[in-house]
């Protein structure tokens, strides 16, 4: 797996005790190694996660060694970003993107 600095990476197993119960919204990537837009995208989550720190979660999930949670929200396309906030997913976006529209997009989950 591509990994962001900074970003945790999360499986199957650790899922619920790191998103489902965080205190805090969770930016959760649904990643691949054969994903060349996830590779554009992991600079982006590194800025995200320290701008947002203490504000917002970030991890990354490979979808290919964790096909649980990958089918449980259904999951198709990499990248895909799901926002977490009290257990339940709250927003949703497909494909890379730059720093600021990320960041315009997840101003109502902050």
């Amino acid at each position: 797996m591509i990994q962001a600095e900074g970003v945790a990476a999360v499986t199957d197993e650790s899922f619920g005790g790191e998103v489902l119960e965080a205190g805090l919204p969770v930016l959760v990537e649904f990643t691949a190694d054969w994903c060349p837009p996830c590779r554009q995208l992991a600079p982006v989550l590194s800025a995200v996660a320290a701008e947002t720190a203490g504000r917002l979660k970030v991890v990354q999930l490979d979808v290919d060694t964790n096909p649980g949670t990958t089918n449980r929200y259904g999951v198709l396309a990499m990248p895909t970003l799901l926002v977490f906030r009290d257990g339940e997913p709250v927003a949703s976006m497909v494909g890379a993107r730059p720093r600021r529209r990320l960041l315009q997009e997840l101003e109502d989950v902050l």
